[in-house]
């Protein structure tokens, strides 16, 4: 016979309290319903960017910009070099001049339009070729690392401790022979892409170490092609901020090298050359040098104001903050 429990000893049960079947009706799930449309970062980034009034502002002013580089002539029918006038020097706004004259009698207002092209081409070239070296460099030390990594970002650091804009005065120097748009936009390029190689670098030795890297390793996928189709496109975000960016500082970098002597030839429409011209003049007709200056300062802020925008619409904790 077993032995008798003793209940006198026996710690109490707490007692469970169970809400009737009626209150707590128990529905099986088999499928979870998915509503609205599927996203990602871009359709986030997209959706942020519509309702941001600085976007809206800076796109109208780039393709105002674009409009008047691409299409000149709608915009003005005056020649930028060629009926200048000497009795027209500095003189005051007329009838189809409304900005006045430079200092040979040249309308401001058709040498700040045929300008446009100057400074964007320049702007493009240097940001396409940032963009190229910066990816290329970047996307394989990141992502084959070891002594790729190493010996390209010993690349990169020789590169990046030589001051842009003093390596195109030395080349600009050397090639006075040859300038023009790609000439500048070489020597500025060339020495400009190490910060892009950077931060793509940094973003894909975070991004290579997800599960679909590993998922499309395991699957036999060769690793050349996991980094162009997989690693590349989830880590290009902060670099097209920064070629946004950095064609607002090509553009700054061709007015200050056309500034200096050593940039265009004066042949070329550019708003350096204008600024350089007016200088002389500043205390007896500021318009001349004022308006071109005005031209090249809302170009460039309407190019980092685009930057500052996508900036903050690719980071989902800005996000998150407004």
């Amino acid at each position: 016979m077993p032995d008798s429990i003793d209940t006198t000893t026996s710690k109490p049960r707490p007692e469970h309290f169970v809400a009737p079947l009626e209150e707590t009706p128990l529905e099986a799930i088999d499928t979870i319903k998915a509503e609205g449309k599927p996203s990602n970062l871009w359709i986030d980034a997209w959706a942020d960017l519509r309702r941001r009034p600085m976007f809206w502002i800076s796109a109208a002013l780039i393709l105002v910009i674009v409009f008047i580089a691409l299409f000149p002539g709608l915009f003005t029918s005056e020649p930028p070099n060629s009926n200048c006038q000497l009795a027209n020097s500095n003189g005051a706004p007329t009838e189809g001049h409304p900005l006045g004259f430079t200092r040979q009698g040249c309308d401001v207002w058709s040498r700040i339009v045929h300008g446009a092209s100057t400074s964007l081409s320049v702007g493009i070239i240097v940001t396409m070729l940032v963009f190229t070296l910066g990816v290329l460099f970047g996307a394989f030390a990141g992502f084959y690392g070891g002594w790729v990594d190493g010996l390209l970002s010993r690349i990169g650091d020789i590169f990046f401790a030589i001051p842009y804009i003093l390596a195109a005065v030395v080349i600009m120097s050397v090639l006075a022979d040859y300038r023009n748009v790609w000439v500048i936009s070489l020597a500025i390029g060339l020495f400009a892409w190490p910060v892009t190689a950077r931060v793509l670098r940094s973003e894909i030795l975070r991004v290579k170490n997800s599960d679909f890297v590993t998922a499309a390793t395991a699957i036999g996928v060769p690793r050349f092609k996991i980094m162009w189709a997989h690693v590349v496109p989830n880590s290009i975000a902060p670099v097209i901020v920064i070629t946004t960016i950095a064609l607002a500082g090509a553009i700054v970098a061709e007015a200050t090298l056309s500034f200096l002597g050593v940039g265009l030839p004066s042949t070329f429409m550019s708003w350096g050359n204008d600024i350089a011209q007016a200088q002389t003049t500043l205390r007896t007709a500021p318009q001349v040098l004022l308006y071109p200056s005005i031209a090249l300062s809302l170009t460039v802020f309407s190019f980092i104001m685009m930057g500052e925008v996508i900036r903050d619409a690719l980071d989902p904790k800005a996000r998150a903050q407004r």
